[in-house]
């Protein structure tokens, strides 16, 4: 928007001042072209996507976002958010009716420990707000009644035009759900549905989805769900290249056209941010389509007939889900930014509507670490904060990472298991790796929330688990090093071992004794 309102500018100064008179009326037109431009960004902001819906004739009958309002007038709660330290809890909204989400209000009331969204707040007024789900027929999670994980608050920071706001990273495990819901698409009624993902964050797990599954939390048939999915599921219809695409999990199958042939017409997606678009209505007619959500219009991938057999007419049930597949299959990762449903089939020029909107809202990267600084390049050592361990430093024993007590007069080998260097992110270049001096090609990865120095085997698997995102330390130290790939584990020593940890899971080393003082270190230069 910045070189439009700077041409309105030079047009206006250039009228009032008399300059390059033969030009006026150019300049007079170039003046109110750019105010006009800036009132149709204007009124696309302040529209809000479920008021475009609306508009076109299919309201949102959910709508979703830790990001920003999706209705003008909004001004309710976004999302919920648990604090680790106390398990109080409170509601973050947007700072203005229609707005981004106030992150400074999540993080002044979670400073100095860790909090965790319970709840994603329905704005649509129908109340189909989501929450932790329940274990369904695929997977249970690691709570004693077998739901599933929360997302870390903080884990998927953003901008939206230059105001920080905080997306839903979806770790594997992780998911929430809303079995109940009012006003949902059942049967073979008409829906459209979108949402805003993280393009580079996927896997082939199932399944990243968002939208309408079943009430039952099992799979009960073909057609049951009709649902957007993000990742490199395959086995089903796939997209041209080697993916991540856009799919439709449609219950037992991500199908991306009428069968399970490769569809040439949905490409690869490259883009930081992504708008994912699926609808259906009655008469055997579905749709998928997408684009970049930073810039451009959307794409038709398909539009046509249901697959088959068993998915027309379609048997939907109504629940909503995001993170996770209909029966709670819920090994996928992804990050979620807003969605919506709808009630009705959207026109193709409703959702380019929408697609200008989110556009507009500006959805930029930030940084992924705080505090001192670790910078790539260097070689460094990890020295325990807690009051029991403070010659301890962070080495290894073969494949094992633990503690040790270290001194500059100690063995050059034991110096070696000490020390590490920081390299770009193998999982994200805005986050580190840590590769061990004396191992070259063996990094700091978790497996089972223990660490382990292994040598990097080139999966996508391996670089997620061995990237870290340095903050600013829980206990006012140093740093805590945060997961990339699972944001609420940390770097903990417990009993000299090195897992990584949650605050108050549900390991013997998440527990909440010392977790802060556990997991916050001083760091310094190797040893060698």
């Amino acid at each position: 928007m910045e070189p439009v309102l700077r041409s309105a500018v030079e047009s206006l100064i250039a009228l009032r001042t008399g300059k390059h008179a033969a030009a006026e009326k150019a300049a007079e037109q170039a003046f109110f072209s750019s105010l006009l431009v800036l009132c149709i960004v204007a009124t696309l902001v302040a529209a809000g996507p479920c008021d475009i819906y609306a508009s076109g004739g299919t309201p949102c009958v959910a709508a979703h976002s830790t990001t920003r309002a999706l209705f003008g007038a909004y001004s309710g709660s976004l999302y919920q958010i648990k604090r680790g330290s106390d398990g109080a809890t409170t509601n973050i909204g947007p700072k203005s009716a229609g707005g981004v989400a106030n992150a400074a209000a999540q993080d002044s009331f979670c400073v100095g420990t860790t909090c965790l969204i319970t709840t994603i707040f329905d704005q649509s007024g129908h109340g189909n707000h989501l929450t932790q789900a329940p274990p369904g027929g695929a997977a249970r999670g690691t709570d004693p009644n077998g739901f599933d994980n929360m997302a870390a608050a903080d884990g998927a920071p953003v901008t939206l035009n230059g105001q920080k706001a905080y997306g839903v990273f979806i770790s594997p495990g992780t998911g929430y759900r809303n079995d109940g819901t009012n006003g949902i698409a059942v049967g073979d009624a008409a829906e459209g549905l979108y949402a805003v993902v993280d393009g580079t964050h996927y896997n082939g797990g199932c399944c990243f989805d968002y939208g309408n599954a079943e009430t039952s939390a099992d799979d009960t048939g073909n057609g049951h769900m009709e649902a957007i999915y993000f990742g490199l599921g395959t086995g089903f219809g796939t997209g041209a290249g080697s993916g991540p695409w856009i799919l439709a999990d449609l219950e037992n199958g991500l199908y991306t056209g009428p069968n399970t042939a490769v569809n040439p017409s949905n490409p690869t997606i490259t883009s930081r941010f992504v708008t994912a678009v699926v609808k259906g209505e009655p008469g055997n007619q579905w749709a998928i389509r997408g684009g970049n959500a930073a810039s451009g219009s959307l794409s038709t991938f398909y539009s046509g007939a249901r697959p088959s057999p068993g998915y027309n007419p379609m048997h939907k049930e109504g629940a909503i889900i995001l993170g996770i597949g209909g029966d709670n299959s819920n090994g996928a990762q992804g990050t979620f930014y807003e969605g919506a449903m709808t009630s009705g089939y959207p026109s193709d020029a409703t959702e380019n509507s929408i697609q200008a909107n989110v556009v507009a809202a500006g959805y930029a990267t930030t940084s992924l670490t705080s505090g001192p600084a670790i910078s790539v390049g260097s070689s460094v050592s990890f020295r325990a904060t807690t009051a029991c361990c403070t010659t301890r430093f962070i080495a290894h024993t073969g494949a094992t990472v633990n503690t040790q007590v270290v001194t500059s007069s100690d063995t050059s080998a034991l110096r070696l298991s000490a020390s590490w260097n920081v390299v770009t992110g193998l999982g994200n270049s805005g986050c580190v790796s840590f590769e061990s001096r004396d191992t070259p090609g063996s990094f700091i990865r978790h497996s089972g929330f223990e660490l382990f120095v292994n040598a990097n085997d080139g999966s996508l698997l391996f670089s997620d688990d061995a990237t870290w995102c340095p903050q600013a330390g829980l206990n006012g130290q140093g740093n805590s090093i945060r997961s990339w790939s699972f944001p609420a584990h940390y770097f903990r020593h417990f009993n000299a071992i090195l897992y990584a940890a949650s605050n108050g899971g549900a390991d013997t080393f998440d527990a909440t004794a010392l977790f802060n003082n556990d997991t916050t270190w001083v760091v310094g230069p190797a040893f060698a």
